[in-house]
């Protein structure tokens, strides 16, 4: 079976798992991040070399303030715990997103992180945090913009590979398989460059119960389709 060097996941399903234990939504949010140690390490056993999870997003801000303010405790927590995982895992990990809007004490906490764990060669781990497509679209045009501007770059020069270079994922391969959970099927603006020639697999198992089996899943799903490239990328159905 071929591993995916690759993969990205939207963690969906946290606040309806919850409900249907009679619980508050912050508990399903708290144990879905102990399913994110856990398909870390599966990940990693694996031999998957990217793994991507969308953690926050620009539009998260939006929801309730007494949520909102539970998952930036939880973030606090796990940003703690997550070097013992990354210690464990040999993860290299890197947030992508714009930061700015987080708490000094996060930001502090994330940029500790990062440097910590810069030298491992394991898992590459990526959070996606306070992150929208749009938004970080929006955010390297911006820089493109400034160093046309500057006349550091000139438009000439602007190609696929330059855009890239602007992305808050540069240097990271584009993801081959992305994993949406609890039944939706939608982007939820997550990635909209990088998942152009990505398979999609849509799954009902919400985030808390998604296992290692679950993973296989996935994967076996992957394997399933007819990835060719040549100019456009061609597929046959399932």
């Amino acid at each position: 079976m071929t591993i995916p060097q690759h993969i990205a996941i939207i963690m969906d399903g946290n606040g309806r798992w919850a409900k249907a234990k009679g619980m508050p939504r912050n508990y399903g949010h708290a144990q879905g991040s102990k399913t994110v140690e856990r398909i870390c390490e599966d990940a990693y056993r694996m031999g998957i070399k990217y793994l991507t999870v969308y953690a926050f997003s620009t539009e998260n801000w939006s929801r309730p303030k007494d949520e909102v303010e539970a998952l930036m405790k939880l973030l606090r927590g796990y940003m703690k715990t997550c070097l013992k995982t990354a210690e464990k895992n040999d993860m290299k990990i890197r947030v992508i997103g714009d930061i700015s809007r987080l708490d000094e004490d996060i930001r502090n906490r994330i940029q500790e992180l990062e440097e910590a764990t810069k030298n491992n060669g394991g898992l590459n781990f990526q959070i996606a945090i306070n992150y929208g497509s749009r938004d970080e679209l929006v955010r390297s045009v911006r820089r493109l913009a400034a160093d046309v501007q500057d006349r550091k770059l000139f438009p000439n020069e602007i190609d696929e590979a330059c855009v890239e270079s602007y992305l808050d994922t540069y240097g990271i391969p584009d993801p081959e398989l992305l994993i949406r959970t609890s039944g939706e099927q939608r982007l939820s603006n997550y990635l909209l460059w990088q998942l152009a020639y990505t398979e999609f697999y849509f799954t009902d198992v919400l985030w808390p119960d998604f296992t290692k089996e679950e993973l296989v899943k996935a994967i076996e799903y992957f394997n399933s389709r007819d990835r060719r490239f040549g100019g456009v990328k061609e597929e046959q159905n399932v």
